[in-house]
């Protein structure tokens, strides 16, 4: 084989139970927005036949998502017990990791570098990817469920509903947190195209591509740099930029 030639490997990055989990839960979103944008504007959207409708399905989506995200968090955290090394960034992805990924994202896809960060089964995100995905699942997440379910039961949680605010704070509320989903989901949909986080996502495996690596005469790593999670090349790449 010669020094550039690669071949690749097959790993199994998504299981089953996620990706079901997954495409409910993204179908659930679209169709909670939908319906959301009906509900909060009925004289500009009309995408179902009546308001009531909207209404109706926006309430039992909610339900399903909710139900979703509780089967999520008890297959990572009960069957699986990696929640916390998935979704929680570690010291180094916060001294060196989200600024590497973000000039990735912003500068070096462009120019065709490689990206300074692979997953693998037990490191499936990237810094950026882990902070995102930390404060959406345990945030965002959770508060649009909450106010969903005060607005869903006003009379019988009225004490909680007076608690937080009275009914025009927990509709404001749920409100502006339903942009905030919308506007990760638009930035989730687009940084998916940078990568090959789709086909993952659909079929489980994701193909790799394995490098011989070169040796390269540099310190022994850069501060924050783990090579078993990135591509070989990059290091070369930055052994090259340190000497020039």
């Amino acid at each position: 084989m010669s020094e550039n030639s690669s071949e690749k490997n097959r790993i199994y990055l998504q299981p089953w139970p996620v990706r079901i989990w997954h495409w409910i839960n993204a179908c659930g979103i679209i169709a909670l927005i939908l319906t959301g944008a009906q509900i909060r504007f009925p004289e500009s959207v009309a995408l179902l036949p009546s308001y009531k409708s909207a209404i109706d399905i926006h309430n039992v989506t909610g339900l399903v998502v909710s139900i979703s995200f509780s089967f999520w968090f008890f297959y990572y955290k009960m069957v699986k017990n990696t929640l916390d090394k998935l979704y929680i960034p570690d010291e180094e992805d916060l001294k060196h990791g989200l600024v590497r990924q973000l000039l990735y994202y912003c500068f070096w896809y462009f120019l065709g570098r490689p990206s300074p960060y692979h997953a693998t089964p037990d490191h499936k995100f990237n810094p950026m990817q882990k902070s995102a995905y930390l404060a959406v699942m345990f945030v965002l997440m959770p508060l649009v469920g909450l106010t969903g379910i005060l607005l869903l039961n006003v009379t019988p949680l009225r004490v909680l509903v007076l608690m937080w605010g009275g009914i025009k704070f927990i509709v404001a509320l749920h409100f502006l947190l339903a942009c905030s989903l919308l506007a990760f989901l638009c930035t989730h949909v687009y940084l998916a195209t940078l990568g090959n986080y789709i086909k993952p996502m659909l079929v489980g495996w994701e193909d790799v591509e394995e490098h011989e690596e070169k040796p390269v005469a540099a310190p022994a790593a850069i501060p924050g740099y783990r090579p078993v999670r990135h591509y070989p090349e990059y290091e070369v790449m930055q052994h090259e930029q340190r000497q020039g």
